[in-house]
């Protein structure tokens, strides 16, 4: 049987509705199970201690863990999207009460780091040509929700739409 690596999120009682939130945006989605603090445990007994669920088939493991560890954007998830309304619909979703940063990334409303990456995107930046390359890149480098669309008209030479 492979071994499975399951990424385990640390939140400040809130682990539920960030799994909610979580299964009612990505497709093929599910909540596994719940666990409760029991009597005696560093949690309010009956309170959800643990949340598994599946992303796309991804597992992850939520914990109210307390307030003693928050999420920073040295770990993110990256969604590579097929085409530009893909892109759409998950900036739209995900940032919806978090915090749009630049070059494709966001936090959530949970404070989870996101990158929103439309496909085709690298392989304008491994371009042969470097000026393709660099342009495109310059482009990015100014936007917040990636649009691949603007980003190969730049490395085109045309102005990127920002």
């Amino acid at each position: 049987m492979p071994r499975a690596i399951v990424p385990n999120l640390w939140f400040d009682g809130d682990a539920e509705d960030a799994a909610q939130f979580y299964v009612g945006v990505f497709d093929n989605s599910r909540i596994v199970s719940l666990s409760h603090y029991p009597e005696g445990a560093p949690g309010p007994a009956g309170r959800v201690m643990t949340v598994e669920f599946e992303l796309d088939g991804n597992r992850f493991v939520g914990i109210n863990g307390g307030p003693q560890f928050t999420f920073d954007e040295a770990v993110s998830f990256q969604i590579d999207c097929k085409d530009q309304q893909e892109v759409d619909y998950f900036w739209e979703r995900l940032s919806e009460g978090g915090e749009e940063s630049q070059c494709g990334w966001l936090k959530d409303r949970f404070g989870l780091s996101w990158q929103v990456v439309p496909e085709g995107m690298q392989e304008l930046f491994s371009d042969p040509d470097p000026e393709r390359a660099q342009r495109a890149m310059k482009a990015m480098l100014t936007m917040s929700k990636l649009d691949l669309a603007a980003l190969k008209a730049a490395a085109d030479g045309g102005q990127a739409l920002v």
